[in-house]
């Protein structure tokens, strides 16, 4: 392991840029960038589609000379650096697509291709590039018996693109008074999503080591008939990024799938914070799952503390059960720090079920008694949950040893009944 993690090192992502989700979550009512990004505006109808299918991409923009590519992210060497650009493998030639003078909606043929995470690159002859994304779920539900569900509701309410032109974003962060968000609209910073880059080194990890898995769009969740369709279908559900807006449908479906024995795995902080309903093309924010007697704890392990974008610090390892496992390999002992984080932090509540497990904690990270809180615990019909408790574990995976091996430990433990 030691050659390969050499290897992926040198591939690894680093740098930063100042985003729109940047300047957002910078206070309690953020306002939007005060910048554009020159680019290509173009959106999918819908969070994912079916291989075979026909997918509807709107561009919102005069082009000229436009070229258009299918890629797939996950599976490629180059380091994204940037929260305003894509990378990944092509899965379809370039095409020229012809020039408009206002916006137009084309047909795009979705391949018989692996379920996963996918953009279209949109190119024009000005040099003004434009991503937009789209998951690929599989033919049917259970094709592997892992499903990673994508934060796609969550990247639509970072999304401070100002749809109608009034010079306010609209988004909920940009202005109390707004409560509903539009789905299938570009993403602002040359359409790539909010907090991509947070969860790309997971998406890495699964490609390079050859792991095969079910990807879901939220909405294709949604549609499964029922929890225990999902538990014939999987032994683990994992939500790869920052999950934090989720329907009833959503929210019942979890509970149910891991009070039958499920197994679940959150690699971000702040999940299942906020409850949300469908109107069509539209997601409404109705209220914090707590104050409706649902706390986020009873299901994650643990609950949202609060953002601070600094500081950052190590995990310290903490003695539990959980930890002769999910450190074994790493040499790491209690006491030890690993990785860092913060941003967003979780942590174990009254409301957590009984037996959770601390298994590393950043301790008082944002002042006495607000710790991020990494948490482990199993239910009584055989189900394993684990939760990372604060942004950002998965992005270091690439070239952390130490992350990389807890991942594996983690998929051995859970990735099974």
């Amino acid at each position: 392991m030691t050659a390969l993690l050499t290897t992926l090192a040198a591939a690894a992502v680093g740098g930063s840029s100042r985003s729109a989700v940047d300047i957002a979550l910078e206070g309690a009512d953020p306002e939007p960038a005060g910048r554009v990004v020159p680019t290509i505006e173009a959106a999918f109808e819908l969070e994912g589609y079916r291989p075979g299918g026909r997918a509807k991409l709107t561009i919102e923009n005069p082009t000229r000379d436009l070229r258009l590519q299918i890629f797939r992210a996950g599976p490629e060497h180059v380091a994204t650096t940037t929260d305003t650009e894509m990378n990944g493998v092509p899965v379809t030639s370039a095409r020229q697509v012809g020039s408009k003078p206002g916006r137009r909606t084309l047909k795009v043929a979705v391949g018989n291709w692996p379920s996963g995470l996918y953009f279209a690159r949109l190119d024009a002859s000005d040099g003004r590039v434009g991503f937009a994304p789209f998951v690929i779920s599989p033919r049917r539900i259970g094709e592997h018996r892992v499903a990673v569900v994508l934060p796609t509701l969550t990247w639509q309410a970072y999304n401070f693109r100002d749809d109608d032109g009034d010079g306010l974003a609209d988004s909920w962060y940009a202005d109390r008074r707004i409560n509903s968000v539009r789905l299938g609209r570009p993403h602002l910073d040359r359409g790539v999503p909010y907090g991509f880059r947070y969860h790309l080194g997971f998406l890495n990890w699964l490609s390079w080591t050859e792991r095969d898995v079910d990807y879901l769009s939220q909405l294709e969740l949604e549609r499964v008939g029922s929890a225990e369709a999902l538990a014939r279908a999987y032994d683990l559900i994992v939500f790869a990024g920052h999950h934090e807006y989720v329907t009833e449908r959503e929210f019942d479906l979890m509970e149910d799938y891991r009070d039958l024995g499920g197994n679940l795995m959150f690699l971000s902080a702040n999940n299942f914070f906020w409850r949300v309903e469908r109107d069509g093309n539209v997601i409404v924010k109705a209220s914090r799952w707590r104050d409706l007697g649902r706390p986020e704890a009873g299901l994650v392990g643990v609950q949202y503390v609060g953002y601070q974008r600094e500081p950052r610090a190590g995990w310290v390892v903490r003695p539990s059960r959980a930890r002769t496992w999910l450190f074994a390999g790493t040499g790491l002992r209690p006491g030890a720090r690993f990785s860092r984080g913060g941003v967003e932090i979780d942590q174990v509540s009254s409301d957590s079920p009984e037996g959770v497990q601390l298994a590393a904690e950043i301790p008082n990270l944002f002042g006495p008694g607000r710790s991020a809180q990494m948490s482990y615990y199993e239910t009584r019909t055989g189900a394993k949950v684990f939760a990372a408790g604060a942004f950002h574990l998965t992005r270091s995976v690439t070239n952390d040893p130490v992350v990389w091996r807890i991942l594996e430990n983690l998929w051995m433990k859970l990735a099974r009944p």
